[in-house]
């Protein structure tokens, strides 16, 4: 993609408005603290430590709104405390010059790092390093400074304190993550009547995951529907694909084929019931006829063999999600145990932060490269505004530290968002100023009213966001004593810069994803492989069959598929040459890596007991996989075609299955079955990187 292409995608996108569901209480609750915390400030101290103390209370209210599992309360305090140390830190190093550059640097490079912990973390870091840099303006002594800390850290207590006192949704976040999930599987269950080898996305599981894993203290109060749901749903999965797919299910028409999808349809009805009593805590509404679908002794008379089996685990684990949905218990499908997962508190957060930003000190990092274009551009950017004759030139830095993001798109959307909220948001702001002049207390009312727009709004789009800051600044700004008229100028033309050098900053040193799309491909083959030998370990040998080892490898296999989909769409916006992988070919690769695990999550649906006998050749396949997909992987990585003539050696090697027509094949015909659709998925994925639509440039 050329430079004007990938400019003007990112400038519509930063300026594009979307459509989202607003949640007023909770802005109205973060506006509240703000006007509290403004307003004790005022009365008590003036309305210079009042615009520090609004700085805390605006800024904690707006963490509550991150995408985190942590307690909401926790992120105002994390968000007050930080912020109060940082004002007050930069402070007390201002009035020594080269020491304040050197602590910016330091403390933007620390910031940027920070996102290797995650987003949340690297949000929250870069916004107190660019809300820093305003308020250290504030304060006129050291004492002043310790004050304006102070109603920092208290604007957050107060944020936090809201929170707890008026709750709004009560796990929220984790009900509408499980509630994804199930809606996900119902919406897999009907595209299946329609489509048999259907795709299905793994984010909504895997998010659910994320949203699962709590602290003890929260265990102790989670809700009951909270509780095993997403176990279910994961184990649903495999099950609805089994019973769907025409090689390993049953034909593709005829009665088999019509029963099979009234059952998908009904269980797509249930799922979604489950999913609205989850995210609204209400009980499960059902119709009869999907009941009596699911629960008719049909099935005994319809289906044989693998399908049967399916189906009749497709009742059970339905009937586990009305039960847990409706609270009346968590009980785990047999030979299951549940997957309850546990997040750290925040004491033990430390050291699994520190070893994740350490894994990011490597030349090639995406974190690394974000953390220096941060604190040169930071720096960079307060020496402009200060050699600028505008005054107030942490405009500049501040603009470009809430601009930048480790990837390239984010980066320039987010700074031709910027600057056009900027612009709105100061001439709105502006026109009203001089149409009504307003005193310290309206210009603190008419603050207030700009956060609540931005709580209320900042989810349809980062331009409309900016827009309600900056005027929000304006006023606050003025309320302390700023020129009106002053602030105006300097917003526009120093912002501008700060967002030049945000845009510049990427152009210079990079941190492009096109040229590490092999080495994502070729992860994702691997950890693919490593899960189809995993399961198939566990038909060579059923008595030592670990359920925690295939669902180890499970996992690895979507963090590996969800980090090239993400790769492979970042790459799509950037302004590189082709020196990765061209646009057909991932595709082709990607569609032949979801068949390979598609058909490794059939076999792992219908995996034997502890007391079958071992199906002979699966360890010798297993063993082949391992070997040889590690090699593939490095064939890719070097842009060479993986050869797999060893795994058509093994399956060569296979003596040929009996002829059992009109009964359930056995177990190793089911294997083999399964074995020879994980090698067509091979051949295709070679071909899809070795065919001459792989060979076209983007």
């Amino acid at each position: 993609m050329s430079w004007l292409r990938a400019l003007k995608g990112t400038a519509r996108s930063g300026l594009s408005i979307e459509r989202q569901r607003l949640e007023p209480l909770v802005a109205l609750r973060g506006a509240a603290g703000l006007a509290l915390v403004v307003g004790l400030s005022l009365a008590l101290f003036g309305p210079v430590i009042a615009a520090s103390s609004a700085f805390g209370a605006f800024q904690a209210a707006i963490a509550t709104f991150e995408r985190s599992w942590r307690p909401r309360p926790v992120l105002a305090l994390i968000s007050g405390t930080s912020l109060a140390v940082s004002t007050f830190v930069g402070y007390v190093s201002i009035t020594q010059p080269v020491v304040f550059l050197v602590l910016l640097a330091v403390w933007t490079f620390v910031a940027g790092m920070t996102w290797a912990v995650g987003p949340t973390a690297g949000i929250l870091a870069g916004s107190n390093v660019a809300i820093m840099l305003v308020t250290i303006t504030l304060p006129g002594s050291v004492a002043d400074a310790a004050a304006h800390a102070a109603m920092m850290a208290f604007g957050g207590l107060v944020q936090a304190a809201l929170i707890v006192l008026f709750p709004v949704r009560r796990w929220g976040a984790q009900r509408d993550a499980l509630a994804d999930a199930l809606a996900a599987e119902a919406d897999y269950a009907r595209r299946l009547r329609h489509d048999p080898v259907a795709p299905f996305d793994p984010v909504p599981l895997m998010t659910a995951r994320s949203a699962a894993a709590i602290t003890p203290r929260e265990a102790r109060r989670l809700p009951v529907e909270l509780h095993g749901a997403r176990g279910v749903a994961e184990r649903l999965r495999p099950v609805l694909a089994s019973l769907a797919d025409p090689a390993l299910g049953v034909p593709g028409d005829g009665l088999e084929r019509v029963w099979v999808n009234e059952l998908l349809g009904a269980a797509g009805s249930v799922l979604d019931a489950a999913a609205r009593a989850v995210r609204h805590g209400e009980p499960v509404h059902l119709a009869a006829t999907d009941l009596g679908v699911l629960g008719t002794p049909d099935n005994e008379v319809i289906l044989a063999g693998p399908p049967r089996r399916a189906a009749d685990r497709l009742d059970a684990l339905l009937a586990d999600v009305i039960e847990i949905a409706e609270g009346a218990g968590t009980r785990e499908p047999a030979g299951h145990t549940a997957d309850t997962r546990r997040r750290p508190s925040l004491l033990r957060l430390v050291p699994v932060a520190l070893a994740a930003m350490r894994r990011e000190l490597r030349r090639e990092s995406p974190v690394l490269r974000h953390a220096v274009r941060l604190s040169a551009v930071a720096t960079l950017g307060f020496l402009l505004g200060a050699a600028l004759p505008l005054g107030h030139g942490y405009w500049a830095p501040m603009a470009a530290v809430m601009a930048m993001r480790p990837d390239f798109s984010q980066t320039y959307s987010r700074a031709v968002a910027r600057f056009g909220g900027t612009v709105v948001g100061v001439a709105l702001a502006t026109g009203l100023v001089q149409a009504v002049e307003p005193g310290v207390t309206l210009a603190a009312v008419l603050a207030v009213i700009c956060a609540w727009l931005m709580y209320l709004l900042m989810r349809t789009g980062y331009a409309v966001s900016q827009a309600c800051v900056s005027a929000y600044v304006v006023f606050l700004l003025g309320m302390a004593g700023e020129d009106w008229s002053q602030t105006v100028l300097e917003r526009v033309v120093l912002t501008l810069a700060g967002g030049l050098l945000a845009m510049v900053s990427y152009a210079v040193y990079p941190a492009w994803e096109t040229p590490r799309l092999r080495n994502r491909l070729a992860r994702w083959l691997v950890t693919d492989a490593r899960y189809a030998a995993t399961v198939l370990d566990g038909y060579a040998d059923p008595a030592a069959r670990s359920n925690a080892d295939v669902r180890k490898a499970l996992l690895a296999t979507r963090e590996a598929r969800v980090a090239w989909q993400e790769a492979l769409a970042t790459a799509r916006h950037e302004p590189v040459r082709h020196r990765g992988i061209s646009r057909a070919a991932a595709d082709e690769a990607q569609h032949a890596l979801s068949q390979f695990g598609r058909v490794t999550m059939l076999l792992e649906a219908h995996l034997p007991t502890g007391t079958a006998a071992p199906v002979p050749g699966a360890a010798e396949l297993a063993a082949t996989l391992r070997r040889v997909t590690e090699q593939g992987a490095k064939a890719v990585r070097e842009r060479r075609v993986p050869d797999w003539e060893p795994v058509r050696q093994v399956l060569a090697g296979w003596d040929a299955p009996e002829d059992r027509r009109g009964a359930a094949p056995p177990p190793d015909a089911f294997v083999r079955s399964g074995a020879a659709m994980l090698l067509e998925a091979l051949e295709d994925f070679a071909r899809g990187l070795d065919g001459p639509a792989g060979k076209r440039r983007v």
